[in-house]
């Protein structure tokens, strides 16, 4: 799986990979298939992840905190990776602006598959 794709199965979990084949849920209407249309409140998850591991990670504003707090390698080499699976186009060797980009993507990504995200992250 790809970097991108732990940090959206992290947040968004599998079920828009289960949705197509989900129809066990016999006891529910048929309505109820439509599960990945739903939002998903991006804050309550990484603020428990954060919680969980213990540290200061700050999610909202770092991709390596992000990525720290979900269990995923936050490695220059894999932020690297993520910038080239992302379609990063700038210097790769300068992290900062990298990490940036990085972010402001991952975020937008997440509101633009129905992720929640707090009013003060500007996607």
């Amino acid at each position: 799986m790809s970097i991108f794709g732990k940090i959206m199965s992290a947040i968004f979990g599998t079920k828009a990979d289960a949705a197509p084949a989900g129809g066990g849920t016999a006891a529910g209407s048929g309505g109820t298939a439509a599960a990945p249309a739903a939002t998903v409140d991006v804050a309550p998850i990484l603020d428990a992840a954060v919680k969980a591991k213990g540290e200061k990670l700050e999610w909202r504003t770092s991709i390596v905190d992000l990525m720290k707090a979900l269990d995923i390698d936050s490695s220059f080499s894999a932020r690297k990776e993520l910038a080239k699976e992302l379609g990063y186009t700038g210097d790769s060797n300068d992290s900062a602006s990298m990490n940036i980009w990085l972010h402001k993507q991952v975020m937008t990504k997440f509101a633009a598959n129905g992720g929640k995200l707090p009013p003060e992250i500007k996607h």
